[in-house]
């Protein structure tokens, strides 16, 4: 749905993410996602709110979806939550 409009979250600090998620709806994109697995889930709440509050006006939560992903690991099958938060353009 949203390939090209899509902030993997990760590691790195919160604002890296807020920069691209304001660069892709300043280039245009009527929708954004950002999507996080496991311990990064909170940074990604982080880049949302972030963006949202100082960031970005016009632009609203429109949908958040959370499930767990298996994943197969070196001790074996592991659940791992994910999460993607889709910000839209209200305009």
């Amino acid at each position: 749905m949203l390939k090209d409009n899509t902030v993997f979250v990760g590691n790195k600090p919160v604002m890296n993410y807020v920069l691209a998620v304001v660069t892709q709806f300043n280039n245009g994109a009527e929708e954004v996602a950002i999507k996080a697995r496991g311990k990064a889930i909170s940074r990604a709440v982080d880049t949302a709110e972030i963006a949202l509050n100082r960031f970005l006006d016009g632009v609203n939560k429109k949908e958040i979806f959370t499930s767990t992903e298996i994943i197969d690991t070196e001790s074996g099958k592991t659940n791992v939550s994910s999460i993607e938060i889709i910000l839209a353009n209200q305009k």
